[in-house]
């Protein structure tokens, strides 16, 4: 005990050791570097147990993570930890165990400084809480990202000399060859090679990917199947056309490789005839469209759009006919498998585009003010005529969360926030008439009760007066006061109005416009006289 009667006794400091390895090499021995790491700070902090040091059970250890980035799953948790005050020591091997970028670095010691922890490595002396200390750890942070760096430069002059001279780099295996022994080259696989041979031919004689695949699928004809070093399957699924295309364009079938735009003489053995590459390759370029064109459309329901048939997303995509460009949504199983892997034919992109983007308009000039996806809706509307091309993607985007198409119900299904969702017709180019006209509300039933409405509106305080339901509505104060003149009319004509029958084609018997001149008449009896031959005796349908 001291003079004053307080303990001796050192404050207790609880130390997390991190540790990391920037390859998963050897991590599934008994003992590897993340365990010996873990030891050897083990060994430190019992040598410092009379300061009040103890090692904290967790393990924060990250296996197969570069230092060079934070998105580390242990970093993380540790970094959570420390906020939330369950430690107060962080205990490496190195500097360059916690982090290889200068940046990252200040950026955690900045962590470590705002909540009272400090930091340790054990092989390399020093205090951050000095300002010595501090310029120590930046040297030694500095040559730890400059030793990453020229690691990486190493490693990039070392594979651009092999490719050079046409060696086998590494990589997943190629359908027609194996990999040799360590890694050591690419090998012919016989049975392989016929395989890939036979696909070269029946694509020079098809000349077509979607016919290609569908022979290949009633062959039985996978991608290349191999066993990774761990025992894990890979590949030896059905052909799609993407890979089909890149198997096709395949440089090592004709003993090539390619690197940065030039070709070389690769080692191993070529298995394609080069007439026959020469011949695919011509029939690639003439069949296939460069993808910059699509990533620059424009195309509002990109990553959106799903066709409801498969459940998968439509692509934008287009044809050419002369010098016109019909722009088009796709389903992307058969823009990738060949055309019969969905019924669902495509739609045109300026028409779904225009329900769509019509559709989230008018639910936003609707007068819900509790509702959040109204509110956004109401934002794009006003802010949609002045938005730039690349702004509108985005915008539409903070509104939708999908858009189903349906074909076959020739509808569009619009998924917006609060779990709101829009139905939309959407009726094809070409299908007008084989459908019997619909019948539809009269439009003197509609303003009826949209002059009902803003009545409603007006007497519960939502809107002030008639200019703010005009700038609500988009519309000029006149157009508002004309509406609202409906409700100058008697109270049984309104209600008449309100259930007028619906009408499939020709014009309604009554129109705004022609009972203008009603409601300018005084009394209601006289408005009665004149409308009493055209109004139906039965105002509402019959109760069930």
């Amino acid at each position: 005990m001291s003079r004053n009667g307080s303990s001796d006794k050192p404050r207790l400091l609880r130390c997390a050791i991190y540790a990391r390895k920037s390859t998963d090499e050897g991590l599934d021995k008994d003992f590897n570097s993340l365990d010996a790491q873990r030891e050897a700070s083990e060994a430190y902090i019992e040598s410092q147990k009379h300061q009040g040091w103890i090692c904290l059970p967790e393990r924060y250890e990250d296996g197969g993570f570069s230092g060079a980035t934070m998105q580390r799953p242990a970093l993380t948790k540790l970094i959570e930890d420390i906020k939330a005050k369950r430690l107060d020591c962080v205990v490496v091997y190195k500097v360059d165990r916690l982090s290889r970028s200068l940046l990252d670095f200040t950026r955690l010691i900045d962590v470590f400084d705002t909540n009272g922890v400090t930091f340790v490595s054990i092989t390399q002396q020093f205090q951050t809480t000095t300002s010595m200390g501090r310029l120590t750890l930046n040297v030694l942070l500095s040559f730890a990202q400059f030793e990453r760096e020229m690691i990486s430069e190493r490693t990039r002059d070392k594979m651009a000399a092999a490719r050079r001279k046409g060696k086998w780099v590494g990589g997943s295996p190629i359908l027609g060859y194996d990999i040799g022994p360590e890694g050591s080259g690419l090998v012919v696989n016989t049975a392989e090679a016929k395989h890939v041979r036979e696909i070269f031919g029946l694509y020079t004689e098809l000349e077509s990917l979607d016919k290609v695949l569908r022979e290949l699928d009633r062959r039985g004809r996978t991608t290349k199947k191999w066993v990774t070093r761990k025992g894990r399957q890979r590949g030896g699924r059905r052909f799609s056309k993407s890979t089909l295309a890149h198997l096709l364009r395949h440089r090592y079938y004709v003993g090539n490789v390619r690197y940065r735009g030039k070709t070389y003489r690769a080692e191993h053995e070529a298995i394609v005839d080069r007439t026959v590459f020469a011949q695919a390759q011509r029939l690639l370029r003439r069949t296939s469209r460069p993808r910059h064109r699509r990533i620059r459309s424009g195309a509002l329901l990109s990553g959106l759009l799903r066709c409801t048939a498969c459940d998968a997303l439509m692509t934008p995509t287009y044809t050419s006919k002369g010098s016109r460009r019909y722009r088009y949504y796709r389903c992307t199983n058969t823009e990738r498998e060949g055309q019969d892997m969905c019924p669902q034919a495509s739609v045109p992109r300026s028409l779904i585009e225009r329900i769509v983007v019509g559709g989230v308009r008018a639910f936003g000039r609707g007068y819900d003010d509790d509702n959040q996806a109204r509110t956004a809706c109401r934002a794009l509307d006003e802010t949609w005529d002045g938005c730039p091309a690349e702004g509108r993607v985005t915008a539409l985007r903070d509104v939708l969360s999908c858009v189903r198409y349906d074909a076959r119900k020739e509808s569009v299904m619009m998924q917006l926030s609060d779990d709101v969702e829009l139905a939309c017709p959407l009726q094809l180019p070409g299908r007008r008439d084989k459908r019997p006209p619909r019948a539809v509300t009269p439009r003197i039933s509609r303003l009826m009760a949209l002059a009902i409405d803003f009545e409603r509106l007006l007497a519960r305080g939502l809107v002030k007066d008639y200019a703010e339901l005009a700038r609500r509505g988009h519309v000029t104060r006149a157009r508002i006061t004309q509406i609202m003149n409906l409700l100058h009319l008697a109270p049984d004509i309104q209600e008449r109005l309100l259930f007028l029958k619906p009408v499939s084609k020709g014009r309604a018997p009554i129109t705004e416009h022609g009972l203008r001149d009603v409601i300018a008449q005084p009394g209601w009896e006289k408005q009665r006289q004149i409308l009493g031959p055209l109004l139906p005796t039965q105002a509402r349908p019959a109760a069930p």
